[in-house]
């Protein structure tokens, strides 16, 4: 009977270990993929997408684009203050995001390249003058 408990125990250790060595594992891949940089983005994006865009076409693309990265950076940090939360960003929203921010670097080089600058909004213009009513006629005493 001694034998058989001393058996269970080592078994035992032997499968907390095992448990605790994939529990480390699946950290260090997990930590591997939050280190994915710069570097990645530009594998989710087209590099030739904007090479015959001018400024016109660019200047609003860049725009949208970097409203679509703030929001998918917003999402994220909200998905992390969750229950798994850097799971489900991770799983939600990184491939997006990664596709957006490597869009967002070769309309960048594409808008160097082509020598654009921001325009600026056009003033608006001063408003028309109203046509002016014309006097009140006075009441005809009786």
């Amino acid at each position: 009977m001694a034998a058989r408990a001393s058996s269970l125990s080592v078994w035992n250790i032997l499968l907390r270990c095992a448990a605790g060595a994939a529990m480390l594992g699946l950290g260090v891949s997990l930590a591997g993929c939050a280190g994915i940089g710069d570097s990645m983005s530009t594998a989710f994006a087209d590099p030739a997408k904007y090479e015959l865009w001018d400024c016109k076409q660019l200047e609003p693309e860049r725009k949208s684009l970097a409203s679509r990265a703030a929001e998918l950076e917003g999402l994220m940090a909200k998905a992390r203050t969750g229950t798994a939360g850097p799971l489900v960003a991770e799983m939600a929203y990184r491939n997006d995001y990664l596709a957006v921010r490597g869009q967002q670097k070769f309309a960048e080089e594409a808008w160097q390249k082509n020598n654009c600058h921001e325009t600026t909004p056009a003033a608006a213009p001063p408003p028309a003058a109203t046509p002016a009513r014309p006097a009140a006629r006075p009441k005809p005493v009786h």
